[in-house]
């Protein structure tokens, strides 16, 4: 049996995040072996992962960050099962490491971020380690990419909702794409403008217009017309560049937008809630 040192101890959490005691029963168990150890404590989190596999882990951090020349912005959403953990700087600070992973290495979706490498193992593999450290369900649950002329991150205090969004123009005042990003988090859009919703939403929302005013008692000879008029109130209210600009009702996105700069607009955005 290997003599288990404190330095042996403080230097395996170190690597791992995981408690002196689990740190020490590990090096005990793996005799020494710093790489035995590792794999045990991350076995560890298999264990507590499939334990807690019908857990749901609806509380994280989200996360949004930009890369260093302003055209990729990437949104990652880390989750666990409770507020408390959710508020760990640890925790944070894995997530936020995971979005720089992101960007640095631009990978297609969720699937090959979860293949690359964050401080020295693969993100799978990390997160299954903390769920061991932690004890709790911990899982990499969104990952979305947005590209632009330039693009900017917006993460709402609490790390609870963040989005990002895409202009055609780059060098503008910050604050004029900070105004949109905020504006997205406040307005929740499904879409750029109206061109840009899907056909089965707008049939959908014609449909509950339609229903809607039947119910109401009007005519069924203006239920159509009815119907149009509720879907154009839709796409005001929920598509962006239509949205009344929450600093200023006066005025639409798309004209908030060409105020500052005639060819200027958003060219794409993504926003992802913790609270959907």
């Amino acid at each position: 049996m290997a003599d288990i040192k404190a330095a042996d101890v403080a230097k395996l959490r170190k690597m791992t995040g995981a408690g002196m005691m689990d740190c020490k029963k590990a090096l005990k168990e793996a005799d020494g072996d710093f790489n035995k150890a590792i794999e045990i404590i991350r076995e560890k989190g298999q264990a507590i992962a499939n334990k807690r596999a019908d857990r749901d882990a609806t509380e994280g951090a989200v996360i949004a960050k930009i890369s260093d020349d302003g055209k990729l912005a990437a949104i990652v959403s880390l989750n666990c099962e409770t507020d408390f953990v959710a508020k760990n700087d640890s925790f944070v600070q894995l997530a936020t490491a995971i979005a720089d992973v992101a960007l640095a290495n631009n990978p297609a979706n969720l699937d090959e971020l979860k293949e690359l490498n964050v401080e020295g193992m693969k993100i799978a593999e990390k997160v299954m380690e903390q769920t061991g450290v932690i004890g709790e369900k911990i899982e990499l649950a969104y990952f979305d990419k947005i590209t632009a002329e330039q693009v900017v991150a917006y993460i709402h205090p609490g790390n609870k909702l963040a989005t990002v969004a895409g202009f055609n123009v780059a060098g503008m005042d910050t604050q004029i794409y900070r105004d949109v990003a905020m504006q997205i988090a406040a307005m929740d859009p499904v879409a750029l403008s109206k061109e840009d919703v899907p056909q089965t939403i707008q049939d959908e929302e014609f449909k509950i217009g339609r229903e809607q005013a039947r119910l109401e008692g009007k005519p069924e000879k203006i239920l159509d017309k009815i119907a149009e008029g509720r879907l154009n109130k839709f796409f005001k209210e929920r598509t962006l560049l239509n949205q009344e600009f929450v600093k200023d009702n006066k005025k639409t996105i798309a004209q908030y937008l060409k105020e500052q700069n005639g060819d200027l607009t958003v060219t794409s955005f993504k926003r992802f809630t913790l609270n959907a």
